[in-house]
């Protein structure tokens, strides 16, 4: 009888968590983008975060919960990894059209020894609790360069209590900054919407600008803590992130998150995906004094000076 119970219920978180996309194509008849990352994300109240130590303290947080869900979790050697830092800005309209749409445009740029490496990156994204409607935005560019589509089942606590999970879904395109964003023609909305053509959906006029959000460039603080293994060769790096404001370093908010990537969803075993579920829910009983409900790490950034935006988050 409990065999017959396992094989039902197993089934069903997959359907909850990766359910199916109906078929469709996009305009020039390119199938739509699968599901190709599964990621669980718990945002923590930033003042725990003091120094790089304290961010292997939520590791050890970690511990209980994950004996008690059969999965392994293993810090050796992650004390040894480097702690990375990277510079996040976002940008939109002074009312945030971009955002109460669905649409995030951040740039990224990694930093090494302090100075940045690499060429800045662009995320552009849109984030729906709707899988189908997440799914059907064709978040493309219009570009010449390459570009990279990430398109990610986000699982959150929550937003009004402890032990359970709402999901996300976050279509998103990656891509280094082109020479016309370096010019300075970023600021014009026109601009933006030929070279991301999904914002053509937005009221817009001819003199509409994106700005630097609430003024505000987030210097990023991250740090791998250890491996997650869920068996059925499903593992992963986790890891710890604090988010301040560059200049006056004044910390805004922290992050727990796992990923795992997959090709095809049988990639990602039930048992695999019930063992990460019980994991994910019962760390956030034992993490209950670290947790910040309601909030997304984009989200603590556009309401830093009140106006809070309409978004779909």
């Amino acid at each position: 009888m409990a065999n017959k119970t396992k094989t039902k219920t197993q089934p069903a978180l997959r359907a909850r968590h990766l359910p199916e996309i109906k078929p469709g194509k996009y305009s020039d008849g390119m199938p739509l983008d699968e599901i190709r990352y599964l990621e669980c994300k718990l945002i923590l109240k930033p003042n725990h975060f003091t120094s790089r130590q304290s961010l292997f303290d939520f590791a050890k947080v970690m511990r209980r919960p994950a004996k008690q869900a059969g999965v392994r979790f293993d810090p050796s050697g992650y004390d040894l990894e480097p702690l990375q830092i990277r510079e996040v800005l976002f940008v939109d309209t002074h009312d945030y059209r971009l955002y109460n749409n669905a649409f995030i445009l951040r740039r990224r740029i990694p930093y090494k020894d302090g100075f940045p490496v690499g060429e800045p990156e662009i995320v552009f994204k849109y984030r729906h609790p709707d899988l189908q409607t997440a799914a059907e935005m064709d978040v493309r560019p219009h570009i010449t360069s390459d570009y990279r589509i990430k398109f990610k089942a986000e699982a959150l606590p929550l937003k009004d209590g402890l032990g359970g999970l709402r999901m996300l879904y976050s279509h998103n395109v990656e891509f280094n900054q082109t020479p016309a964003m370096a010019a300075g023609e970023r600021l014009s909305l026109d601009t933006m919407v030929q070279m991301l053509p999904a914002l053509d959906t937005l009221k817009r006029s001819h003199n509409d600008k994106l700005d630097l959000v609430n003024g505000t460039i987030v210097e990023e603080v991250l740090q791998d803590v250890g491996e997650l293994d869920f068996g059925n060769n499903v593992r992963t790096v986790s890891n710890v992130a604090l988010w301040r404001s560059r200049g006056d370093h004044s910390p805004l908010i922290g992050e727990f998150a796992f990923q795992l990537k997959f090709r095809r969803r049988s990639d990602i075993t039930d048992e695999a995906l019930a063992r990460g579920e019980a994991f994910f829910l019962a760390l956030q009983q034992e993490a209950r004094d670290w947790i910040r409900l309601g909030a997304t790490k984009t989200g603590v950034v556009y309401r830093l000076k009140g106006n809070p935006p309409n978004a779909h988050e």
